[in-house]
């Protein structure tokens, strides 16, 4: 009897260690989305502020630019250099570190007393920004499989709207206490997120290459052969390419002497854009159903209806609104089932996952508002909505030329 005993109790200690559980509780996904939406709002607090700033720093309207320039591409550089760090070290370090750099950086720029500070503050503020991607990456590490869809969604509506109620809360702060209140305040908020998830976010395991260099390497190894991944960044560029030519160009005639509206007027639209894009939340949960090939067809094609009521503007501001409601819905249900589709394909390299699609998403917002302000100074707001829907048109173009049954990325 007692050797059946010895026998089981070897058999019991040959088995494996179990290996890292995820766990991912509802007040940590809120506490990742409020994070989220934090982060990326300081991508875009600038872009109301900007005459504020021009005048107080005697910098031309024409130079003043460069804060959003240098913000945008500090944003980029992050998500190629930084962000796939997340396979690299322990996440929960990355995060961390990365508020608190950004906390310096915010503070820096409400102090900065020359244009040339506030331009090197603004450029670390866009590379420490990339730590939204870094917590969408850890959240879908957390999350069981069978859930990982709806969390990623949750998360992604935070950085919604961070990105959508940036340009309201700066320009309303700014007409109170000054635009220097906003970085000051947003430091302070960086900083007070960094210690409570210093004491509530769960450590993580490193999974990925063993050298800096082979880490970017495997980044272009992805595109290569990851099928999924390359469709779903196409679309990504696509979608945030109609996303930026509405949202660059939508100022332009709204602030025109027609309707003169303020810049915290302007930014009350992102409010109709924050119901959109929250209704689109569970497009998460439908891809852990297996309908994230129907879901990104069916947002295609509200993608495309959008631009009708939106063409409307001159007559009603009404119609903007409709409009815009069914734009950001749509854009937010592509975005998110992106996400949940590509963090299914390796386990192992979200981080990298994340970085790649989401550079895709950068390239396409920057070619979208290049491409607006030539179109509106030469063919005014019909221009602009023949083509933000001609964009449409060719990300639905784009589904339907890469279907393939036995892809996940498809209709089945």
């Amino acid at each position: 009897m007692s050797t059946v005993k010895e026998s089981a109790k070897n058999r019991i200690q040959l088995l494996p260690k179990p290996a890292f559980t995820p766990h991912l509780s509802s007040i940590m996904v809120l506490l990742f989305a409020m994070v989220s939406a934090m982060a990326v709002a300081n991508v875009y607090f600038a872009q109301p502020l900007l005459d504020i700033m021009a005048g107080e720093l005697n910098v031309s309207p024409s130079t003043i630019g460069l804060v959003v320039t240098l913000t945008q591409a500090g944003y980029a550089l992050g998500l190629i250099f930084i962000v796939p760090l997340g396979d690299l070290w322990d996440r929960r370090k990355l995060i961390i570190g990365q508020l608190l750099l950004s906390a310096a950086a915010l503070i820096l720029a409400s102090f900065a007393p020359t244009f040339s500070l506030l331009l090197m503050a603004m450029l670390i503020i866009g590379l420490m920004a990339v730590v939204v991607q870094v917590v969408v990456a850890f959240a879908a590490t957390l999350a069981p499989e069978q859930q990982r869809g709806k969390v990623v969604g949750k998360v992604t509506s935070g950085i919604v709207l961070g990105i959508l109620l940036a340009r309201f809360i700066s320009g309303a702060m700014a007409d109170f206490a000054g635009w220097r209140s906003v970085y000051f305040c947003s430091a302070a908020m960086m900083l007070l997120m960094a210690i409570v998830l210093y004491f509530v976010m769960p450590p993580a395991a490193k999974s990925a290459p063993s050298s800096y260099r082979q880490l970017l390497l495997s980044l272009c190894e992805l595109f290569i052969n990851e099928r999924e991944l390359r469709i779903r960044a196409t679309l990504a560029l696509l979608i945030f390419m109609a996303f930026s030519v509405l949202w660059t160009a939508m100022v332009l005639p709204l602030s025109s002497p027609y309707y003169a509206l303020s810049h915290s007027q302007v930014g009350l639209f992102g409010l109709a854009g924050v119901a959109g894009a929250l209704a689109a939340s569970h497009a998460g949960q439908r891809a852990d159903r297996g309908l994230g090939a129907k879901t990104t067809q069916i947002a295609l094609a509200l993608l495309l209806l959008s631009w009708l009521p939106i063409a409307f503007l001159p007559h009603s501001l009404w119609w903007l609104v409709l409009g815009v409601v069914i734009l950001d819905f749509a854009v937010q249900a592509v975005h998110v089932t992106n996400q949940s589709i590509i963090f299914a394909l390796r386990p192992d390299a979200q981080s990298r996952l994340v970085a790649g699609y989401m550079l895709f998403y950068s390239i396409g917002s920057a070619i979208g508002a290049i491409a607006t302000t030539w179109v509106f100074a030469h063919a005014g707001w019909s221009g602009v909505c023949m083509l933000g829907a001609t964009i449409s048109a060719v990300a639905i173009l784009f589904l339907h030329l890469t279907y393939r049954k036995d892809s996940t990325c498809v209709i089945n």
